[in-house]
């Protein structure tokens, strides 16, 4: 078996990468099945519909809302201005005034652009109408198929929301399987607002009360077995805030305690935490409105020695965290770390986190997911993303290298094959 030389190393590395294809662990993707508001070939639209795809989803991504209103801000256009505009004229306004008057070379503009040249449009473009004629003769389940190969992404693990009223009555009323797409239970309402999540569970037949005896306690763990029965959950997921500690013996704790870790690890599926995110700072901006913060890494460690039965997926969405976290993971087999989240997505510190985490962890992480939320993202973020990993692992194997290691493609094939979907899938099966 041949060894890699240094001068090798950076055309093979980037070879693997973009020939190996990710199972992608998190998104807010939809199937067709759950309809789209996007104008295309074939169905008929559904205004409420959650698969999101083409030229105005991407140009509207609450990222770029937020960029505008850098660039025009509240005080020239009002927010409720904006909000009364369709989507087409929203997309209009920030192709305008981001793309057109500036230069796109913010991360999430340059997205856009990627995302264009990759399947085969124009992306200087004045005018979005010709690029919204093309996305038009698109039909939806064969745009799917375009948009993962381009990306090279094999699997789709969905976020279904099961307090969402749009999504909930949907899998209520009947959702045919997609293979290309797995389910994941998020139920955030249920542990951050239990008087509300409370009164809904009895709304929808389950015998719960305010205090957690054990009908309540039956009747609440029922209902996530019942909902990842469903969705066909490979785990359960939680976006929790800054200021979350465990134990800190609230009505958060004894759910996460006697009812969501009790189930899954009698269904043995994780337990996904997403940390950091602080929600509405300008409520004005609507989806655009949240950002983050320093979270407690000790409760995570708390978690993962109570419960070592259960096994955790965490991401943290704060910078300050990542070092304690990645050491957290190297005393808890339990514990999975993934993923660079949300405002973290950025390739400077994709870069950073991903090569702290390689020198802490080995190959034992999952440094990267999408988060999309429009289909298409799937694109830029897997291409941005897999050259950013690629310089990193150049660099460390470089230093192997040096070291004396006998490094060969073999080798580097087996790794990009445990970053990008092994390691995920292994540690689903526990």
């Amino acid at each position: 078996m041949s060894r890699l030389s240094a001068s090798e190393l950076p055309s093979a590395v980037e070879q693997v990468l973009a020939s190996t294809p990710v199972v992608d662990m998190h998104t807010h993707l939809y199937p067709p099945t759950f309809g789209t508001p996007t104008p295309h070939r074939g169905n008929a639209i559904d205004p409420n519909g959650l698969m999101l795809w083409g030229v105005d989803e991407l140009v509207t991504y609450h990222y770029l809302i937020a960029e505008v209103f850098r660039a025009v801000p509240a005080t020239k256009l009002p927010y409720e201005q904006f909000w009364a505009m369709s989507k087409a004229e929203q997309a209009d306004h920030i192709w305008k005034h981001l793309f057109v008057e500036r230069t796109p070379i913010s991360e999430a503009c340059r997205g856009v652009v990627t995302t264009l040249s990759k399947l085969g449009l124009d992306p200087g473009v004045k005018s979005l109408d010709t690029l919204r004629t093309w996305f038009r003769e698109q039909e939806p389940s064969e745009y799917i198929d375009k948009v993962m190969e381009l990306a090279n992404v094999s699997s789709i693990t969905m976020t279904n929301a099961v307090f969402d009223n749009n999504e909930r009555t949907r899998w209520q009323a009947g959702i045919a399987p997609d293979p290309r797409f797995t389910g994941v239970l998020r139920f955030d309402q249920l542990l951050l607002d239990w008087p509300h999540s409370g009164r809904k569970l009895a709304e929808w037949g389950y015998a719960v009360t305010p205090d957690f005896n054990d009908t309540t306690v039956g009747e609440v763990k029922r209902f996530l077995n019942e909902w990842c029965d469903r969705v066909n959950a490979i785990y359960c997921a939680v976006s929790l805030p800054p200021d979350f500690t465990f134990p800190d013996f609230d009505a958060c704790d004894t759910l996460m305690a006697k009812c969501v870790l009790p189930v899954c690890e009698e269904r043995n599926i994780p337990f996904a935490m997403m940390i950091g995110s602080r929600r509405g700072v300008n409520p004005a901006l609507k989806d655009a409105a949240d950002m983050g913060g320093a979270a407690d890494v000790q409760s995570v460690c708390n978690l993962c020695r109570q419960f070592p039965r259960n096994r955790f997926f965490v991401t943290m969405l704060a910078r300050e965290n990542q070092h304690e976290l990645a050491v957290a993971a190297r005393k808890f087999g339990n514990l999975m770390v993934f993923g660079c989240w949300w405002f973290l997505n950025n390739p400077s510190l994709i870069d950073e986190m991903t090569r702290l985490r390689i020198e802490l962890l080995g190959t034992t992480v999952i440094p990267q997911h999408s988060d999309a939320r429009v289909l298409d993202q799937l694109i830029y973020k897997w291409d941005h993303s897999r050259r950013v990993i690629g310089r990193v692992l150049t660099e460390k194997y470089s230093d192997l290298l040096a070291a004396g290691w006998p490094l060969t493609r073999t080798e580097v094939e087996r790794d990009a094959k445990q970053f990008l979907g092994e390691n995920f899938t292994n540690f689903l099966g526990g």
